[in-house]
Parts: C-alpha cells; structure tokens; sequence
C-alpha cells in the first residue's frame, strides 16, 4: 500500500522515514520528495508498505503523531492525477521588430 506523509521537517530523510513507519511492519520504500532546483525537501513523501494491515495501523498510529520534530499528516496515497502537458513557449522577449516582441497575426 502507498502512504502520503506530509508536513515533514525539512530535516527528515528518507532513512528517518522508514524507521518511523517499519516500527509496523515491512517497509519496500520510503522516499522524501525533494525540489528539482534545489535539491531541497518539499516536505511530503511517500512511504510504500508490503502488508495492507500493518500499513493501516501505520496510518493509524502516526496521522497526527511527531517524527523529526514536527506533527504530520499520514494517509493513504491517492492514484497521481493526469496533468494537461505543459506547452514549451519559443517567446524570447524582444524579436527585434517593432511591437516589443511580440508577434501579431
């Protein structure tokens, strides 16, 4: 089962996480998502239990409850949502001609 886990510090790792989760059972992995750019936590993650019973009393259990300082927030991961593509743009500012850049059709 996959478990949402938001509000984490800033500070949790991903070891940190699966230690709070495998005092329930078997934890496959448990992963903090982090900022492309920076490299930084977003504070959520996803934590990915073998056993659907140990998971729920995970849920249970750490809903509400402090790891690394801070009270977070545990539920069962929804499917992710299909996002519209995102459309690349080609505009570079100013192309030189008169209208500030631009284009007029």
């Amino acid at each position: 089962m996959d478990i949402y886990v938001g509000n984490l510090s800033y500070n949790s790792t991903d070891n940190s996480l699966r230690d709070a989760f495998a005092a329930f059972g078997a934890v496959e992995s448990a992963n903090i998502i982090q900022d492309r750019e920076t490299g930084r936590s977003k504070g959520f993650g996803f934590v990915k239990m073998v056993n659907n019973d140990e998971a729920n009393a995970a849920i249970e259990a750490l809903n509400g409850a402090e790891i690394d300082g801070r009270a977070v927030k545990v539920n069962e991961a929804r499917p992710r949502e299909e996002r519209p593509a995102r459309r690349e743009s080609n505009f570079r500012g100013n192309s030189g001609g008169a209208g500030g850049g631009r284009r007029r059709f």
